[in-house]
């Protein structure tokens, strides 16, 4: 049986099983999630897609990967590095699913050259709540699921297979870090370097006043390679280490060992259990089995309970036109006790107005900061404070945020910001029956 013909049988098993489905509101049954928000337990029927996780067709004559929804990014790279390819974005976790970051919003340091996840996809099937199966793309009778269907999280229904644009790689990645004291220079240099002959473009900011740079160049040889994937933390090369070199399967991988430096909150990187983890427990998927046990036992809860102090989980990535970063970061350093901070350029394409879930500027410049902790505080808030504090910031700036994690926004706010009408008729075309929850319940009242 051919790869089309195994997809085309679990395609109209799926549909089977979604008619013949009880009463109640659809969730999907699958094995990663990479979304950070607690979620409403409820009734309802739970829809088996764990056998879409097959690439299908990797076509390096016309640069796509053909693959199903809920293949992982990890799978993917493989199968395309394998033909001397890699897809146009890879986001940063092994565990993110390719129909996750088109559903949510994928970034990555390529991203200045060929923007979000979404912008990268050629064409993707869609299980509808309505039961059926459409294929959208740029033009055609489903265009508006096309461009509706980024920043949807699954609340107007699932992508089963999914057509991306891959590009070419060579065998390793030069890369060069320079470190910049003043926030206005630092991002006067991220445009410049948006301009130039780089293949990836990122940046640290660990503190005020200390913010590095990092470009990465694809290579044909290299005098040495450099491995973060055990004993060494690959964030804290960046501040020691103005050159290096890694092999393109370790670079694109470099953030997923320590999940950027968020795994210290688990104890990996003290070196002596570091070595109890072993080199291949270390990463996001561990780290997310970790964190999915946590919120369901409720541990870290209970311990700042009986500290009685104030405890807010702050993960969240936001975009900021570049003209307004530098303000941005400084209000974030001011307000919110986080760092470091993941700095990544990216420039909307020719077409990103008409994401109607999350529209930028067609062709502008933007800056993503993404900051993953908690914030501990000894002085008393409301509920959502530094993420309310975040909302109204990025707001100001022209920004918009991803909804993988809490959002606080008034119903008014929300539909300003994420399609509001456009939602709206999209829902009432392909889930008119309602049979997935509706965007704001879904990402702001967490149904």
């Amino acid at each position: 049986m051919t790869a089309a013909a195994a997809y085309a049988e679990r395609r109209d098993a799926l549909v089977a099983a979604l008619h013949a489905r009880g009463p109640g509101p659809i969730r999907l049954r699958k094995e990663t999630s990479n979304l950070f928000r607690d979620r409403a337990r409820h009734a309802g029927s739970a829809l088996d897609a764990r056998a879409f996780d097959h690439v299908l067709q990797v076509d390096a004559a016309r640069n796509y990967v053909d693959a199903e929804g809920l293949v992982t990014y990890e799978r993917l790279v493989a199968a395309t590095l394998a033909h001397g390819f890699m897809p146009a974005v890879v986001p940063e976790l092994k565990t993110i699913t390719l129909g996750g970051a088109a559903a949510g919003v994928g970034i990555e340091a390529s991203s200045f050259r060929h923007g979000l996840v979404h912008e990268t996809l050629l064409e993707l099937d869609v299980l509808t709540g309505s039961g059926q199966v459409v294929t959208c793309a740029r033009d055609g009778a489903h265009a508006d699921l096309f461009y509706g269907f980024p920043n949807s999280y699954g609340t107007l229904g699932y992508a089963l297979r999914l057509r991306a644009r891959v590009v070419p790689v060579r065998p390793y990645v030069a890369v060069t870090r320079r470190r910049f004291d003043n926030a206005e220079a630092f991002f006067a240099a991220v445009a410049a370097a948006c301009d130039g002959d780089a293949d990836f473009v990122e940046g640290v900011a660990f503190a005020p006043g200390e913010l590095y740079l990092c470009e990465g160049r694809f290579a044909s040889q290299a005098p040495y390679v450099s491995d973060y994937t055990y004993t060494q933390v690959f964030y804290r090369s960046v501040r020691t280490r103005s050159e290096d070199y890694l092999t393109v399967h370790d670079f694109i991988w470099r953030w997923d060992t320590d999940w950027f430096w968020c795994s210290s909150n688990l104890g990996a990187q003290n070196p002596l259990l570091r070595r109890v983890y072993g080199r291949k427990r270390l990463g996001s998927h561990t780290y997310q089995k970790i964190m999915r046990w946590n919120s369901r036992w409720g541990i870290t809860r209970r311990i700042d309970a009986v500290r009685h102090g104030y405890r807010e989980s702050v993960i969240q990535d936001v975009d900021i036109p570049i003209a307004h970063a530098a303000r941005f970061l400084t209000f974030f350093q001011r307000e919110v006790p986080i760092a470091p901070v993941w700095i990544c350029p990216l420039r909307a394409g020719p077409d990103a107005d008409r994401f109607a879930l999350y529209p930028m500027r067609p062709g502008a410049l933007y800056v993503n900061f993404g900051f993953w902790d908690v914030v501990r505080s000894a002085e008393a808030h409301a509920p959502g404070h530094f993420n309310r504090l975040i909302e109204d910031e990025v707001r100001a700036l022209s920004g918009i945020k991803s909804l993988y994690s809490d959002s606080y926004y008034a119903r008014e706010a929300f539909d300003a910001l994420y399609g509001g009408a456009a939602y709206a008729a999209l829902k009432a075309r392909y889930d008119p029956g309602g049979a997935f929850p509706g965007l704001y319940d879904k990402t702001v009242l967490k149904a």
